[in-house]
């Protein structure tokens, strides 16, 4: 399979001739959902939950660009219930057994034959790229077999068609990079929002768990202590710290919400608080968690993952950052999305200033 700066795709050639009679090809300028029929599609991104839930702006835009193509996501393992989430823009999805270049997950290594073979078998017309850079990932879709691959490339690098491959971005809020692409191959954008839809599934589930049994919508706030990453935590004394200021302050509930790996963190957080506070963290699916969360009144936690469901669910936030970039991972809202910079655990008073602002929302 030949690398991706040399592969097959449909080249539609079209020139004009400039006032010198020089020969000048102008497909580079009509992208390329213009230039080709589109009728199977997949799109590779083998990230976690945040990451994915930032994508979904481009997969809006892709849909409405493509409404009678069959698209498959191919992710990590556990994005299989992010395809079905978002069913209205994605149609069926395939694991990923990893690469070594990849932390996110081993590799697994028996089942990376069977993979290709079942990618190739699909006969994609398009396959996107919407890994990063595409330094490894460039190369990984290449061997999907489709007629043509599109993506992002590293900048200064000079792919045999330019009207496929992107620079790849340095700057800028993910969501909007992502969306960057979806318009470079001819997906116009349908909204930058996240969105996050809850199902049937999540509330029986949430109901079935007992955790949310006396809540009242709107009169409690959730608490997220974790990170799938620890070194990205807060400390749980600031944690506690503004959960019994705005107890204080408003008379509210404190719900600490986290996966079952994290329990050790809400624990923490509930054993420096100096009132009580509902303890949730459990083996509860994304869905279901955020089904607790739909009806909070504010979060308060971590750059992680739960930030970007706050945004789709319209949850008004305050997000503290410690290590990633804040300019690209934090929610586009700033107004309803609050982000403080504190990788030394000291701007507890900001970060409350701030939450003591949305909880008036």
């Amino acid at each position: 399979m030949r690398p991706y700066h040399e592969w097959k795709g449909i080249s539609h050639r079209r020139t004009r001739v400039t006032l010198a009679g020089i020969e000048e090809d102008t497909s580079k300028a009509i992208p390329l959902l213009r230039r080709m029929t589109v009728q199977r599609m997949a799109i590779f991104r083998a990230l976690q939950v945040g990451d994915m839930l930032c994508a979904v702006p481009a997969l809006r835009a892709i849909r409405a660009a493509l409404p009678q193509a069959h698209i498959t996501l191919v992710g990590l393992p556990w994005a299989e219930q992010f395809a079905r989430r978002y069913r209205h823009y994605v149609d069926a999805f395939a694991a990923f057994p990893g690469h070594p270049a990849f932390p996110e997950q081993p590799v697994r290594e028996a089942e990376l034959e069977t993979f290709y073979t079942t990618m190739r078998a699909q006969e994609f017309d398009l396959v996107l790229q919407m890994h990063g850079s595409g330094q490894v990932s460039n190369r990984i879709v290449t061997e999907f077999g489709a007629k043509a691959v599109a993506g992002s490339v590293v900048p200064g690098s000079h792919p045999a068609d330019p009207g496929s491959f992107m620079e790849y971005p340095e700057e800028g809020a993910e969501p909007l990079r992502l969306l960057r692409l979806a318009e470079f191959i001819g997906a116009p954008s349908a909204g930058s929002h996240l969105e996050f839809p809850l199902t049937k599934e999540d509330e029986r589930e949430l109901e079935a768990s007992g955790l949310a049994a006396g809540l009242v919508p709107r009169e409690y706030i959730c608490i997220h202590p974790g990170a799938r990453l620890r070194d990205k935590c807060w400390p749980p004394q600031r944690f506690a710290e503004i959960a019994d200021a705005l107890v204080d302050e408003f008379g509210i509930k404190v719900v600490l919400t986290g996966s079952a790996k994290e329990a050790d963190l809400t624990a923490q957080v509930a054993a420096c608080m100096r009132h009580a506070a509902i303890d949730t963290a459990s083996p509860l699916s994304i869905g279901a968690m955020a089904a607790l969360m739909s009806r909070a009144r504010l979060l308060v936690c971590n750059d992680t993952g739960v930030s970007h469901i706050a945004a789709g669910l319209c949850l008004p936030s305050v997000v503290v950052f410690s290590k990633a970039d804040m300019q690209r991972w934090a929610p586009l809202d700033q107004d309803r999305h609050r982000c403080i910079w504190d990788p030394e655990g000291g701007r507890a008073e900001l970060v409350l200033q701030h939450a003591r602002v949305l909880m008036k929302i």
